[in-house]
């Protein structure tokens, strides 16, 4: 899939975005945000993900990320891939969820509309990636992206986020 977006060097920080398909609130749920928060541990331990802030709002995800030692399109790749499989395994187990139905067929209908996708298709394919390589684009995608919760009028201030790097800041 082509798209003006390229990942540059992966040594320097990029600005990344993982959009559920629909716009769908999945992130409501706090069970699915911990498979995002495990997913991310992982990277960093065993796939030189470097992550330098983070945010997951009701329904996409924003990174910066880089890494001296793996491709970034590879970990973009390799994390929406396993974190897709882990979030629909567990909605199909949730007895509880009360739009899982919804969703499912949602994330059905996506995945056979698209010829990449075997069968669910849980992230829309790009994640937009833009290269930070000044301070001053640095600093304000860093702005950006702690505010994205204030402006959405979760929070009244970017340190009061549960799953966000706001408060390492």
């Amino acid at each position: 899939m082509s798209s003006k977006y390229k990942v540059g060097d992966d040594a320097l920080p990029h600005y990344v975005t993982f959009t559920v398909v629909g716009w769908i609130d999945v992130f409501s749920h706090e069970r699915y945000k911990e498979i995002i928060i495990k997913s991310l541990d992982y990277c960093i331990t065993s796939k030189g993900l470097i992550l330098h802030a983070w945010v997951i709002m009701a329904n996409h995800i924003n990174l910066i990320i880089s890494s001296k030692t793996t491709r970034i399109e590879y970990l973009v790749r390799d994390m929406k891939k396993y974190t897709s499989k882990k979030i629909i395994t567990a909605m199909q187990d949730n007895n509880s969820e009360s739009r899982r139905e919804w969703m499912i067929n949602i994330y059905n209908f996506a995945g056979k509309s698209n010829s990449n996708i075997k069968e669910f298709q849980f992230w829309k394919q790009d994640y937009h990636p833009v290269e930070l390589d000044t301070p001053v684009k640095l600093n304000q995608r860093f702005d950006y992206l702690h505010e994205n919760e204030v402006r959405s009028g979760l929070i009244w201030e970017p340190w009061h986020f549960k799953y966000s790097s706001a408060i390492d800041y």
